[in-house]
């Protein structure tokens, strides 16, 4: 499965990202890249899982069950989670300035490809 290339598109089509990874529904990395440490990039997606996890049970809870996607905004960085499937999910970081629109425009059009590629 063509993971990697399809995540070196990701990062170099968004200004400022530095670093993308795909992680099943315990937060284990399957493929990660980016100029972000992979240690880092590895741990930034276990943490975002549970993140996912936990808000995945809350919607759940009211009645809601279609989480499109996690915005999670420091003052230095963004953190962008969107679920592949209801097993794995995408994570996206990088810097505050980058463009929030184009990094989101990039990941559906990821995940779309992703999709095909896990089913």
């Amino acid at each position: 499965m063509p993971f990697k290339s399809v995540l070196l598109e990701l990062v170099g089509s968004v200004p400022g990202a530095t670093g993308a990874i795909i992680a099943d529904w315990e937060g284990e990395a399957v493929d990660q890249v980016g100029p972000m440490d992979d240690y880092d990039l590895r741990l930034v997606g276990a943490h975002k899982g549970i993140i996912l996890g936990n808000l995945r049970a809350m919607l759940d809870r009211i009645g809601e069950d279609d989480l499109q996607e996690v915005v999670i905004s420091t003052r230095d960085t963004q953190t962008l989670v969107v679920p592949i499937t209801a097993d794995y999910f995408l994570v996206l970081t990088g810097c505050r300035r980058q463009l929030l629109g184009k990094a989101r425009f990039a990941l559906q059009r990821c995940v779309g490809i992703l999709k095909q590629e896990i089913a």
